[in-house]
């Protein structure tokens, strides 16, 4: 949401990426060449703690993977507020510790903190997770990564789907932005795939980080009958301890939430962020051009499912492999139609193939058929 100041979240910009999502990663723009070096210090900035069991903790496992690779050593800092705060430590990494390549891994530290650093450092490189990085518009020594995770949380709609028994499943969100509506969107589609019947409950709590109100619509969704669930907020820890603790099963989002739930985890759409990590050290260390926008999806590997818990079925992981199989070679397509909306509008008519490049799904603004609730 809008902070104080009237900036835009991380979160809400993700529904106006539009056509910049079209490109993907399949035609990154390049900029911006620099020497190669044979060691690299990177900063890496978050905006929550690095053990959240979600957004940060993604971010930081990937810093962890890249301060193996040779040559590179990582600084870190956690609870960073999206302020000027975030500009004294960039410009800390910068001048203290010599960072000549740095991930401000939250939207808010984007516009104006990051941009004005860029600025003012133009030979240090700066790769933001889900920014909206425009040719002619941002420095050339920034770049925007990000993924397509509504195809692990399809994946998971197809486990929660074979799991269910009361064909009730349930999805707890922070704000119905495009980003959010389209992995409430896939999960039911998944699950739905194996039974039309299956209903998706969903609630929505009005922020990104309310462990009170996650609770609660955890709980009054299971006393409805509800025994799968999954959601879409920062940190997915307090949902998946409540639905472990009533008994029922649940699917991560954004880490491994797994050592939570031991009894009812099923599986988890996980950011698999050392993928981009890595072509940025490795572009910076080698000299070459920063790419400024880059895209992928399970095909290019910036996300993954996670494993299997023991109570996922056989038949559940050969439907969700099959379907996995076809994602990454790019056959599978999500959206495709004729696909209503829960008032019954065709949303996607039939014929009709959204691919996960379409910029009008980054555009989404509705519910499909099988999802109680509003947007």
């Amino acid at each position: 949401m809008n902070d104080s100041t009237g900036r835009m979240s991380r979160r809400e910009a993700l529904g106006y990426l539009g056509a910049a999502g079209a490109l993907g990663a399949l035609a990154p723009w390049r900029v911006g060449r620099a020497a190669a070096a044979d060691k690299l210090i990177v900063g890496v900035i978050y905006v929550g703690p690095r053990d959240d069991y979600g957004y940060n903790q993604a971010q930081a496992q990937a810093a962890a993977e890249i301060k193996k690779l040779p040559g590179v050593t990582v600084i870190e800092q956690e609870k960073v507020p999206e302020t000027t705060d975030v500009q004294k430590t960039m410009g800390s990494m910068i001048e203290q510790d010599g960072a000549t390549l740095l991930f401000p891994t939250s939207f808010g530290y984007f516009d104006p903190h990051m941009l004005k650093m860029a600025e003012k450092y133009p030979k240090v490189r700066f790769a933001h997770c889900g920014g909206l990085w425009t040719e002619g518009k941002h420095p050339k020594n920034t770049g925007s990564y990000f993924g397509y995770i509504d195809e692990c949380q399809y994946l998971n709609g197809v486990v929660a789907g074979h799991t269910s028994k009361s064909k009730k499943i349930g999805f707890i969100a922070a704000k119905p932005i495009p980003q959010v509506l389209r992995n409430i969107n896939a999960f039911t589609l998944g699950a739905r795939s194996v039974d039309p019947k299956i209903t998706t409950q969903l609630v929505i709590t009005g922020d990104w980080s309310l462990p009170v109100k996650e609770a609660e619509a955890a709980n009054s969704m299971i006393d409805q009958g509800v025994d799968v669930i999954t959601c879409h907020v920062d940190s997915p820890k307090v949902i998946v301890e409540t639905a472990e603790r009533r008994n029922i099963f649940v699917c991560g989002y954004h880490a491994n939430q797994a050592a939570l739930a031991r009894k009812g985890y099923l599986t988890g759409a996980e950011w698999n962020w050392i993928t981009p990590y890595t072509l940025h050290v490795k572009d910076a260390m080698a000299g070459k051009p920063l790419v400024n926008f880059l895209r992928g999806g399970l095909k290019e590997g910036f996300v993954k499912p996670s494993a299997y818990g023991n109570v996922v079925s056989d038949p559940a992981r050969k439907a969700a492999d099959g379907i996995k199989a076809q994602m990454v070679k790019g056959d599978y397509v999500i959206f495709k139609g004729p696909i209503k909306d829960n008032a019954g509008k065709t949303v996607v008519a039939g014929g009709t193939a959204q691919k996960q490049t379409d910029p009008v799904l980054e555009q989404m603004s509705y519910l499909v058929e099988g999802v109680i609730g509003k947007v």
